[in-house]
């Protein structure tokens, strides 16, 4: 089995793999203070509740955007599991495909591992929206070629700098709108309505603009936690995927392993 690792500004990701297939996933907020043991003990726990033993674990991927997470998950790969941890991007884990931009080296690996993903699953010229602790936009040609793309702040992140920023406003949870109305008649509501279509509208205006500026049919392609959120109130997107960047990870690791 595989232990896929996605560490991200937010969450660590955990993911069990079995022949590419999801069998569990777990995720625990970032910490670049945890310690191996710490995840450890945590992660034997969650192991044994699924019907795991940490012995059944044979490989271990990491990806993270958080360069002080890395060396205790490596830690974390060699003292518990055994083996030593394939380090996305690295090594005989490059990404394998074209970065067709000015600063290659700046791409974030979740973004990566979401390019590789998308294009093996979906063919022609892809949008990829993932909606994390930041909502990015990737524009991936027909060849998995990476173009270029788009980084705004994600809904929570607005959230929390409205809040912030403005001592009367209350904390809001994040939810779909049981209307279309943009007229908000309370504080509330009007907070609601001002995140949520205000990021609708975003995300429509962004890729009405990439589509544009490509000139080309393209497909959209969402992922991450909040992708489905937005679902019901938009059509921009052509599919969901929740595990895009573990899939990456998988897909990464198959090839990491050819000709060993």
């Amino acid at each position: 089995m595989l232990l896929a690792i996605d560490a991200g500004n937010t969450n660590v990701v955990f993911a069990l793999l079995e022949n590419g297939e999801i069998r569990a996933r777990w995720r625990i907020a970032t910490d670049p203070r945890r310690t191996a043991d710490e995840y450890a003990v945590w992660l034997s726990q969650l192991l044994s509740l699924e019907g795991y033993d940490r012995t059944a674990v044979t490989g271990v991927i990491v990806a993270t955007v958080v360069p002080r997470a890395l060396h205790n998950l490596q830690v974390l790969s060699s003292k518990y599991f055994g083996t030593e941890a394939v380090i996305a991007g690295q090594g005989r884990a490059e990404w394998g495909f074209v970065l067709d931009v000015e600063e290659p080296g700046s791409l974030g690996a979740d973004r990566a591992l979401n390019v590789i993903a998308a294009h093996a699953r979906y063919a022609g010229d892809l949008i990829v929206i993932d909606f994390g602790t930041a909502t990015t936009f990737e524009l991936v040609d027909y060849t998995g070629a990476y173009k270029g793309g788009i980084i705004a702040p994600g809904i929570n992140l607005s959230l929390d700098a409205l809040v912030t920023a403005a001592a009367k406003l209350p904390r809001i949870a994040i939810s779909a709108p049981e209307t279309t109305s943009v007229v908000g008649r309370n504080t509330v509501d009007q907070m609601h309505i001002g995140i949520y279509w205000g990021y609708v509208a975003m995300i429509e205006g962004l890729v009405a603009r990439m589509k544009a500026e490509m000139g080309r049919p393209l497909q959209v392609i969402a992922t991450g936690g909040l992708a489905v959120l937005f679902e019901k109130h938009t059509g921009v997107f052509d599919a969901i995927e929740p595990d895009l960047t573990i899939q990456g990870l998988a897909m990464l690791w198959e090839r990491s392993q050819q000709g060993n």
